[in-house]
């Protein structure tokens, strides 16, 4: 077995079997992506769309593409072919965008709200208060090739595993007190928080999605 395969094998142990392991595949080069592949594992997460649509055209169509990364609305269109899940939509424009891509490919794109819940300035992402005007905006049921299903999270970048718990479990509670916000295109039932130095707090403290790299593919 392949050091990639034996760490995604070892993760996938350590977390619980509801938590879904997303291999962060940034960077790394499509001959990485085809033997992470070939070890059976199917769900690689990207940051940059144009990486992502590039190795979209060289590997296996049957790869569940997952864009991490802030995006930008003008780039929506190229993903929205194939992309199976957004997790970073931080703005309500954003949303519209993927609603209107995904429904000239006719495919209902299922996106994580980006919450801003770490001490740093530098993340993107919702406040409590934004969060809640996007679910409850009049206009959102129309948005019928989206499907808002949960929250996404980055911790602040700090040794204070404490910090980090209290940061992800912000979140999880906050995914609670939003599922009275009810729409035919709103279910919160998945959480992605957590990555490669935090993943198994964050699986303690409720993630459903982990995003980790440098733990399968080592350090750049």
């Amino acid at each position: 077995m392949s050091s990639i395969a034996q760490n995604i094998r070892n993760i996938e142990l350590e977390i619980k079997e509801n938590v879904k392991l997303v291999a962060v595949t940034k960077t790394k080069p499509v001959p990485v992506l085809q033997e992470t592949y070939d070890s059976g594992f199917r769900r690689f997460g990207e940051n940059k769309v144009q990486e992502m649509t590039e190795k979209y055209n060289l590997l296996p169509k049957d790869i569940e593409w997952h864009l991490i990364g802030h995006l930008q609305s003008n780039k929506v269109k190229y993903i929205a072919p194939f992309v199976s899940m957004i997790h970073s939509v931080d703005s309500y424009k954003l949303l519209k965008e993927i609603n209107k891509e995904a429904l000239k490919n006719d495919r209902v794109i299922p996106c994580l709200l980006q919450i801003f819940i770490a001490m740093e300035e530098t993340k993107f992402g919702l406040s409590e208060q934004e969060a809640i005007a996007i679910l409850t905006s009049e206009e959102l049921p129309a948005l019928s090739n989206i499907k808002i299903v949960g929250l996404m999270g980055m911790a602040s970048n700090t040794d204070d595993a404490d910090q980090v718990r209290k940061e992800f479990r912000s979140l999880k509670n906050l995914s609670y007190s939003l599922k009275k916000y009810d729409a035919s295109n709103v279910e919160l039932t998945e959480i992605s928080m957590g990555m490669s130095g935090d993943y198994l707090i964050a699986a303690e403290e409720g993630s459903t999605l982990v995003r980790v790299g440098s733990a399968i593919f080592g350090s750049r």
